[in-house]
């Protein structure tokens, strides 16, 4: 694939999961990383230190709480004083547990405040992450944002309504991102995955139902992996992909068909 060394990602969310995932498989290639996290500095501080160890690059970890909008501009502004350049944005930062309670559950057990807070880490977690990584692209020339989705908007899963309207929604926000920043030169696409083994997915009180679920219908009979979504996010990211925009590139294994 083209030359990425030199290039820098911007991702939300990267200590752990298909985030990390995302950073390496990004660093593998050259691209130097800022990336966020939530809470644990100490963990965030060794992950940049080993991708520069391993991979030669620069790396470096940056605190965000999604559920704060107004701490994005704060945070460009800090990449901005460690990177000369911002390349790539993904936003793939998410919520679980006490943040989503009224969120995650059943139609009828549904609560605003739940609601509220998964669309705030969703769909306005990637617009304003995407709107300040665009005006730093649009100086180099254009780039390429990638929101994460999931293909609980397409099938029906147990007690996921509330994540999966807000999926629906920041593909529906990232192609009219697509539109928009075309003439900058920037793409934005989505990847959706299916069912991917993490520690997200297991917090779900029927993780076990889920994975034997996943497996079942799967066409090639596993879960999926964060290397699995990490790749195609990668791709996205490239000149290979330069004639791809305004989509969403989904990644289950083939569980969606059957």
């Amino acid at each position: 694939m083209a030359n990425m060394k030199g290039k820098t990602l911007v991702i939300t969310g990267a200590t752990k999961g298909i985030g990390k995932a995302i950073a390496e498989k990004f660093a593998q290639n050259g691209v130097n990383i800022a990336f966020t996290y939530n809470s644990n500095v100490d963990v965030a501080n060794e992950i940049a230190e080993d991708l520069q160890n391993r991979y030669s690059i620069k790396a470096k970890a940056y605190p965000l709480n999604i559920l704060e909008p107004d701490e994005f501009k704060p945070l460009f502004k800090s990449i901005d004083e460690d990177f000369d350049r911002v390349d790539f944005f993904v936003s793939n930062a998410m919520i679980y547990g006490r943040p989503v309670v009224g969120g995650y559950g059943k139609f009828m057990r549904l609560k605003p405040r739940g609601l509220n807070n998964i669309y705030t880490a969703t769909v306005n977690a990637f617009v304003l992450g995407s709107q300040e990584a665009a005006k730093r692209m649009e100086k180099v020339g254009g780039g390429s944002i990638v929101t994460m989705s999931s293909t609980g908007n397409l099938i029906y899963i147990d007690n996921y309504a509330g994540h999966g309207t807000n999926k629906a929604a920041v593909e529906a926000m990232s192609r009219y991102a697509a539109v928009e920043l075309g003439e900058m030169g920037i793409r934005v696409n989505a990847v959706s995955g299916g069912p991917i083994d993490t520690d997200a997915l297991k917090a779900f009180t029927n993780y076990e139902e889920v994975k034997a679920e996943t497996i079942k219908r799967s066409s090639v009979n596993r879960m999926g992996s964060p290397e699995d979504i990490a790749g195609s996010v990668y791709f996205l990211c490239t000149d290979e992909a330069s004639w791809i925009t305004g989509q969403t590139l989904v990644v289950d294994g083939g569980t969606t068909f059957r």
